[in-house]
């Protein structure tokens, strides 16, 4: 049961994919052109999601775990400069394929 308000694994894997998210397509890339933009986030996307399922499956996160995640990513792309409905998307869809990929 305290296993379930255990957070470090959680968070570790939310900064990583921020991290990633800045490294692959920064906020600045998104005002590219917008083939070369969706193209850029469209490969950044397969990566990040294909490391979620990982995740996911090695983890099998609780609810409240999801929940974290998702809250800490979303914040963490608004603070790193990302539009707001970018980072609520992105994180929606992230904790959305984590929950598939978890059962």
């Amino acid at each position: 049961m305290f296993g379930w308000f255990d957070f470090k694994d959680v968070d570790a894997f939310a900064d990583g994919v921020v991290a990633d998210l800045l490294k692959r397509a920064p906020p600045v890339g998104l005002k590219m052109p917008a083939q070369k933009a969706a193209a850029r986030l469209r490969r950044t996307h397969d990566v990040v999601f294909a490391r979620a399922e990982v995740f996911a499956r090695e983890k099998r996160p609780s609810f409240y775990k999801k929940a974290r995640l998702g809250n800490r990513v979303r914040w963490g792309l608004k603070e790193a400069g990302y539009p707001a409905d970018f980072a609520a998307v992105f994180s929606e869809e992230l904790v959305a394929a984590i929950t598939i990929a978890s059962r």
